[in-house]
């Protein structure tokens, strides 16, 4: 089990050692699972049942106890990438002393109304001891809600895609990377006394928060928006991007237990013009507290028919830790819904529909849940309104918040789009769309998946968008107004010759395409790389598309053929570059 090094990072690679991770990190598969062994969640008073994979701690319990579990959890999730545990370790006010790892699958979160209700004492750290520092795999965990003191001065958070840090305070330093690579990480709502070491750390977004200790490092793409003591711009030299305030942001719902020991969920207000966090130094938050009792518990094994009977009656949705499969999708159609995942709650269509649908309604909220693909191919993995809704949700958007979606890794899987968005002025908040490049079921033609995002509403934003390995388009953006605040993709790894990868009889598409007919789009901190396994000589065109318009405008490009095996000709249009075995880096500050 991995403890709590020392505050300093490992070593920095040098850049030919880099390069050389890199390609060796691609090569490396899944680590081999481990199967989940019994672990009886300590009760807690007044905690509501949650199933067996919510852990509800108080400071009245014995040290060790908390400790044991933890470390129990931590051993079951260390590497079990694709395995079935889902795990919560829930936090009453409260302080700890405690080391917290957190594995694969698994939420850490406090129960307070407040980050400073409940204090570790000791760590929530991720590590990438299980991939001998190679942090480009560490998914699909979160830390949210807690202040912690460092033992040793400094946490580490590396990570990658699907691992939130959001509504944190950290009373120290903290450090991205594990020594090796690491690939992309979201920080939100969230209070860093010390410095921010993003190390090798090679793209990251923080959004509404404070820093202040200032940030260190930078490799390829750091961008930051709404952020109090952000560096400044200096793309791409270093490749950071700054953007002064958030234009129009909500945060994430979150489950707290009030003064009277109740449970209820907090649902944050929108917010215009953000900058910093919601909670710092101020008196009240900006948002209302739902009691449990409006939400219908969602466990393993219930059937999407008593879901969608809740759904009709009026009721939220509480997703326990698991993995839900679903012969039918989840439709959600009364405005204000919330529906929140705990755990990494994962939602399984077996029967190739959707798994979850919004209807063109005001102000629902989708929060903290993993979309896997069925054996059958599902038309959209989740849909946001339905095809041609005009309809306008400016003063109430429906926003998605640590929404994330899969095809394949887990086992064969197909879907020809993952997340579709029709309604117009939507909210996407860390969103991670992947087509899997390991583990089992990949392959071109064992895990299909056409398309990552397709946005059609007007005025929709994202902030921290991650794509990858889609077979056609990773990102196509048809609404007008559209607005994305950071984008990581990988095209994907396996097409199986120019014919399967080429448009048109051209070459490959495109990360980011922004439709011709579009005449208002903006976007900063683009990010894309390329590595081709099973065909040589392969290239794009450009790595982002978007039609040259007055109203149409990129910001801090950068394109990366990550083994030299791969060609991008240009950044964006015709402009930039190239990214290929010579130039393996290519970055364009603006287009046109």
């Amino acid at each position: 089990m991995s403890g709590t090094r020392p505050a300093g990072c490992r070593a920095r690679l040098g850049a030919a050692a880099l390069a050389a991770a890199v390609t060796a990190c691609l090569a490396l598969g899944c680590a081999p699972e481990r199967p989940p062994a019994p672990l009886a969640a300590p009760a807690a008073p007044g905690a509501p049942d949650l199933g067996p994979g919510v852990h509800v701690f108080d400071p009245s319990m014995p040290r060790q106890r908390i400790q044991r579990t933890l470390d129990e959890v931590f051993r079951r999730q260390e590497s079990a990438q694709f395995g079935p545990g889902r795990e919560a370790l829930l936090f009453k006010p409260g302080t700890y002393d405690a080391d917290v790892n957190v594995g694969f699958y698994t939420q850490v979160a406090g129960l307070g109304l407040h980050p400073d209700d409940v204090t570790v004492r000791g760590a929530v750290h991720a590590e990438a001891d299980w991939l001998h520092g190679n942090a480009t795999q560490n998914f699909w965990r979160a830390a949210e809600n807690l202040s912690v003191t460092p033992a040793s001065g400094a946490d580490r958070w590396a990570v990658s895609q699907a691992a939130p840090y959001r509504r944190m305070h950290l009373r120290g330093d903290l450090h991205l990377d594990d020594g090796g690579w690491s690939s992309g990480g979201f920080i939100a709502d969230s209070l860093i006394d010390g410095k921010v070491l993003s190390g090798t750390q090679q793209q990251w977004l923080t959004r509404d928060s404070e820093l202040r200790g200032g940030w260190s490092g930078a490799t390829w793409n750091m961008v930051f928006t709404g952020v109090r003591n952000a560096p400044p711009t200096t793309f791409p030299d270093p490749p950071r991007t700054s953007v002064e305030r958030t234009p129009v942001v909500r945060e994430k719902p979150f489950l707290y237990v009030d003064r009277s020991g109740a449970y209820r969920v907090f649902v944050p207000a929108l917010r215009r013009a953000a900058r910093g966090t919601t909670w710092s130094g101020k008196a009240a938050q900006p948002g209302g507290s739902r009691p449990l009792s409006r939400f219908f518990v969602v466990r393993p094994g219930t059937t999407a028919a008593r879901v969608n009977a809740a759904l009709a009656a009026g009721k939220d949705l509480l997703i326990t830790p698991g993995v839900h499969h679903l012969d039918r999708a989840l439709r959600v159609t009364r405005p204000g819904t919330v529906v929140l995942g705990l755990g990494l709650a994962t939602l399984v269509p077996d029967r190739g529909t959707a798994a979850l649908t919004v209807a063109d309604v005001d102000g629902v909220r989708v929060a903290g849940l993993l979309v896997d693909a069925g054996p059958k191919a599902s038309p959209v993995l989740m849909e946001i309104g339905p095809p041609g809704a005009r309809r306008r949700h400016a003063a109430d958007p429906v926003s998605l918040h640590d929404v994330h979606f899969r095809v394949g890794g887990a086992g064969p899987a197909r879907a020809v789009r993952s997340l579709v968005v029709h309604s117009s002025d939507v909210i996407g908040d860390d969103l991670w769309l992947w087509r899997a490049d390991h583990g089992d079921g990949v392959g071109w033609t064992v895990n299909p998946a056409a398309d990552g995002l397709v946005v059609d509403g007007r005025d929709v934003t994202m902030y921290g968008l991650f794509a990858e390995h889609y077979q056609r388009e990773q990102v196509l953006w048809n609404g007008e107004g559209g607005r994305t605040y950071f984008f990581q993709n990988e095209l994907p790894y396996d097409p199986p010759g120019r014919a399967a990868w080429s448009e048109g009889g051209g070459a490959g598409r495109p990360a980011y395409r922004v439709a011709p007919s579009v005449t208002r789009h903006e976007a900063w901190g683009l990010g894309s790389y390329c590595h081709f396994t099973n065909a040589t000589g392969l290239a794009t065109d450009h790595a982002f598309e978007a039609p040259r318009r007055p109203g149409v405008r990129l910001h801090s490009m950068v394109a990366v053929s990550l083994a030299g095996d791969c060609a991008y000709r240009h950044v964006a249009g015709d402009s930039g570059g190239p990214a290929d075995a010579g130039t393996r880096v290519a970055t364009l500050r603006a287009w046109p």
